[in-house]
């Protein structure tokens, strides 16, 4: 029987395929703290769930392909707070932020095109490229630098005649990086001179610590054709469920090609669109409280992490991930290992580890991402397995 390549080739997922010694774990009555996937355990609002409880239309139908016009419009205004120019006609409503994803690599490249992107990188990158059959093309980057972008020349010796886009994510997952105006600027320069598309992964855009700002790639006037951002609620209030996403683009040719994937998967859910644009007409400062609690939660792990002994890691700056270099020659090994033979009054760990965030092979092989998305005391429980864990494997393993 003939499986295709694609579905021989495509990654399976690092974040969710230790899932099922998780479930092992838990039917032994182990008590895990997920500091694997990004899904927090911040309340999702109060109006969002509310849209869901009161809608009582008699059918749920089919809608625009696009997304519903208010919701699109919304989305709009959000970034025009910003002061960041856009119409609803600028924004299309994906099946969340994974189908933006899929959509923006289908749209500027065709089979065998190359995308470059600085590794490590969200995960899912991998497989959205599989299914475009687009080959991805890393930009190495290493914790020592705190995973800053290279000089100009360093990205541009990886430009190829089968170059069609560069695509950054900042706040970075897994990194936590953001970056700088400076830093984005080099790559814009690139893109310019070489005619290429940049694709920004902005889904963490609220979530930046210490005062620092974000800065949009639909800020820069000069390629706003050439820009094709990713977006979604999921991370912002705290709805992975929900699956809305979007696209946003200036590019009229661009977004008519997408409209037409659109059409091709009919529509976004409904009920969810009248979610989302209860999250968005809460308004800004729903996210005050919000930063806060992240960046305190940040700096609870940050410090718990570095009182660890060979544990290497730079400060995260936005988004709620962490990339960490452990004592440890395999973390793929080390993490299903928490999982299967080890816990602390009865209770362990599971992290992401970090070969999956890279598309270099051998890359990430002592590396785990770990997510702050538990409370404060969940956390420091976690630290604390975390340490006691490392010093029995080392012991057991060298």
């Amino acid at each position: 029987m003939f499986i295709s390549r694609r579905a021989k080739e495509i990654q399976a997922s690092p974040i969710r395929k230790l899932k099922p010694f998780a479930d092992e774990a838990r039917k032994k009555g182990i008590h895990i703290f997920h500091l694997n996937i990004g899904d927090p355990d911040i309340p999702t609002p109060e109006p969002v769930i509310r849209a869901f409880h009161q809608y009582n239309g008699p059918i749920l139908g089919y809608g625009p392909s696009q997304g519903f016009e208010e919701l699109r419009q919304a989305i709009a205004d959000y970034f025009v707070g910003y002061g960041i120019e856009l119409t609803a006609d600028n924004v299309l409503i994906t099946i969340g932020g994974s189908e933006a994803i899929h959509f923006s690599f289908s749209v500027v490249a065709d089979p065998g095109d190359e995308i470059i992107i600085p590794e490590p990188f969200y995960t899912n990158y991998n497989g959205y490229a599989t299914f475009a059959d687009v080959r991805i093309v890393p930009l190495p980057l290493k914790v020592e630098d705190g995973f800053r972008l290279p000089p100009a020349g360093q990205i541009e010796a990886l430009i190829t005649p089968r170059t069609r886009a560069i695509l950054l994510c900042s706040p970075n997952n897994p990194t936590g990086t953001v970056y700088t105006e400076e830093e984005l600027q080099r790559v814009v320069e690139l893109v310019k001179k070489h005619d290429l598309f940049l694709i920004g992964d902005e889904v963490y855009k609220e979530f930046v610590y210490d005062g620092l700002q974000h800065k949009s790639i639909l800020e820069f006037k000069e390629i706003e054709d050439r820009v094709i951002v990713v977006d979604s609620i999921s991370k912002r209030f705290s709805c992975c469920g929900a699956r809305i996403g979007a696209i946003i683009t200036r590019n009229e040719e661009i977004y008519q090609a997408v409209l037409k994937f659109a059409q091709a998967r009919l529509c976004p859910p409904s009920v969810e669109q009248l979610a989302a644009l209860a999250a968005y007409r809460m308004g800004r400062d729903y996210f005050r409280p919000i930063r806060t609690e992240y960046q305190r939660r940040r700096d609870v792990l940050y410090e718990g992490l570095r009182s660890i002994p060979g544990v290497f890691l730079r400060k995260p700056q936005g988004a709620f991930y962490v990339i960490c270099r452990l004592p440890v020659k395999d973390s793929e090994h080390f993490a299903q290992w928490m999982l299967t033979d080890f816990s602390l009054n009865g209770k362990t760990v599971m992290v992401a580890p970090g070969p999956g965030f890279y598309a270099t092979p051998g890359r990430g092989q002592d590396e785990v991402r770990i997510a702050y998305v538990l409370k404060e005391e969940d956390l420091v429980e976690a630290i604390e397995i975390l340490r006691q864990s490392l010093e029995k494997y080392r012991k057991l393993f060298g």
